[in-house]
């Protein structure tokens, strides 16, 4: 299967990396690229988070993109780079990005007290906004980015005025509020969403 394959070259290209939190959404496919990577890491907590869920396509989940593009092809392009547009009972990518960004917002205020390398596995769409922050992108750059779904991504972030207090393991766990099938977000838990990526966040502090 592709996607046991590339959960297993994301896990060999993680495999000299200290990982001691991670996050994913519940869906299937995320969890299982998660379960592959630790497992020779029994102790990093998982942390389960819906803003990370794949975009929401409402009443088109599912359907072949190849086959919405032959049908109404100026549907299919505002809905594949489109920034606002929202399919009929679905999500547009700035409503994505919204959820995501305060996924990021509470993970910089959160390591600041529970310091330690991040590795969150989630979609085609929610790694889209996130890759936005780290890379400095436009909008119209963010949209035409495909990113690979058997490749690493790795930041190395230098956070200021961090505290010296620190909350790792099971404490810290329990401080993490997420969001975990989110009313917001209808259908996002179809399976039929796919695509997953998996990147990590390599951080240190008081630099």
């Amino acid at each position: 299967m592709k996607g046991l394959s590339q959960a297993q070259e994301i896990a060999e290209q993680l495999k000299r990396c200290r990982i001691d939190y991670t996050f994913t959404s519940h869906l299937r496919r995320a969890r299982k690229t998660l379960e592959i990577v630790l497992q020779d890491r029994p102790q990093a907590p998982v942390f389960m988070d819906d803003r990370l869920i794949e975009r929401c396509y409402g009443l088109l989940q599912g359907r072949s993109k190849k086959r919405v593009a032959n049908e109404n092809p100026d549907l299919y392009a505002q809905i594949n780079r489109g920034y606002d547009f929202v399919p009929p009972e679905g999500e547009s990518l700035s409503m994505v990005e919204k959820r995501v960004l305060s996924f990021l917002k509470q993970l910089r205020d959160w390591l600041g007290q529970a310091r330690g390398n991040v590795a969150i596995s989630c979609h085609s769409n929610s790694i889209r906004p996130t890759r936005r922050v780290f890379e400095h992108m436009n909008v119209k750059q963010m949209l035409q980015l495909e990113s690979p779904q058997d490749c690493v991504i790795i930041y190395d972030l230098h956070l200021r005025n961090v505290s010296n207090e620190s909350s790792r393991g099971r404490g810290a766990k329990l401080n993490w509020k997420g969001i975990v099938t989110s009313r917001k977000v209808r259908l996002a838990t179809d399976t039929r969403n796919r695509g997953v990526c998996t990147i990590q966040f390599r951080l240190f502090f008081g630099v």
